[in-house]
């Protein structure tokens, strides 16, 4: 069992949190989180490049000069890749670059790269971090305060205005508890989390393969 220390605003702590063993995988799942970053960095691909292969060139099908007799080499057309303004032999076409992700291990990912947060202390959960007005002296007063610099701020639900407040900090991002993905999780050092968005977090992380055996 591991444990979660609840802050307020000033960084102070006010609370702790257990988390239960059973949520945490901590000995397998290392592939997995690679697997998952890797086939979610290739689905943002655009994958738009191309180029126009020699069918594609515009141009006749007259021969450049004749088959024998001027002491040149052989030519057939010009659009062929040997010359300049022809085709590209193997060049870039347009593709889809995504990959077939299994559910299981889009799971795991997430349970291990939370884990990891949890068991090395860089979650922090914070009472109540929402703020009245969209200014980002408010969000710089939040981070000293906690003791962070680079961190991603996971909040209930979205909140337009905390976010505006944080869109001028280039080291800090700001997430709502549904969307936050494996990506984010190993991309910054410090989670800093809504106490009311863990468990939003918590049931996403919750083993339901069991239940399924179970039931």
């Amino acid at each position: 069992m591991s444990t979660l220390k609840i802050y307020n605003r000033k960084g102070e702590s006010v609370g702790e949190m257990n988390v239960s063993a059973d949520l945490l995988v901590t000995d397998r799942g290392d592939q997995a989180v690679k697997d998952t970053i890797v086939a979610g960095m290739n689905a943002n691909r655009a994958g738009t490049a191309s180029t126009l292969r020699k069918g594609e060139v515009a141009g006749s099908n007259k021969k450049p000069w004749k088959q024998k007799g001027t002491g040149r080499a052989r030519a057939g057309l010009k659009q062929s890749p040997v010359w300049r303004g022809g085709g590209v032999a193997f060049g870039p076409h347009p593709r889809d670059f995504g990959q077939k992700l299994n559910k299981k291990v889009a799971k795991l990912a997430f349970r291990r790269a939370m884990s990891d947060h949890v068991v090395a202390g860089t979650l922090k959960l914070v009472d109540d971090f929402s703020i009245g007005e969209a200014k980002t002296k408010a969000v710089r007063e939040l981070c000293k305060s906690l003791g962070v610099d680079r961190c991603l701020f996971v909040t209930a639900a979205v909140d337009p205005v905390f976010s505006l407040a944080a869109r001028n900090m280039s080291r800090v991002a700001v997430i709502a508890a549904k969307d936050v993905g494996v990506w984010h999780a190993v991309r910054f050092p410090v989670i800093v989390m809504a106490k009311g968005a863990w468990e939003t977090v918590e049931a996403r992380m919750k083993d339901t393969s069991k239940k399924k055996k179970e039931a």
